[in-house]
């Protein structure tokens, strides 16, 4: 299939898919007899796996070193466990920090009279710590 047709049966975007081309974690599809390149299931199976990876918050490098370990046969369910685990640690680090986030705005919108006055508390909030 065309990369267009990857495209669309994927939901992934074509320039998305020349990028992973690109940085090496889609291989190279193979050419045509006329220079089109010509994808299969398992570039299909690959950016399916990218994408939820993606979905799960994965950075571009973690995906590469699940994929490498992939395409050497190599998978250890621990060496995945272990980096899942990291990556979870990240995403509550992350939800925590939202939750700060949060909480400081929604206190500082409560305590804005919502008047049309110069003084503003969320103005005042960003110059002060």
């Amino acid at each position: 299939m065309k990369r267009g047709e990857l495209a669309a049966s994927s939901g992934c975007n074509a320039e998305t898919i020349r990028y992973y081309e690109k940085i090496g974690l889609l291989p190279a599809p193979r050419r045509a007899a006329n220079g089109y390149r010509d994808y299969d299931e398992r570039h299909e199976e690959r950016l399916h796996f990218i994408q939820r990876g993606r979905e799960l918050g994965f950075n571009i490098d973690d995906l590469k070193s699940l994929l490498s370990l992939v395409d050497r046969n190599a998978v250890s369910c621990h060496e995945v466990e272990e980096m899942a685990k990291q990556h979870l640690q990240s995403v509550r680090s992350k939800i925590s920090q939202l939750r700060r986030m949060e909480a400081i705005l929604a206190e500082t919108i409560s305590s804005c009279s919502g008047e049309d006055v110069p003084e503003c508390p969320l103005i005042e909030s960003l110059f002060n710590d």
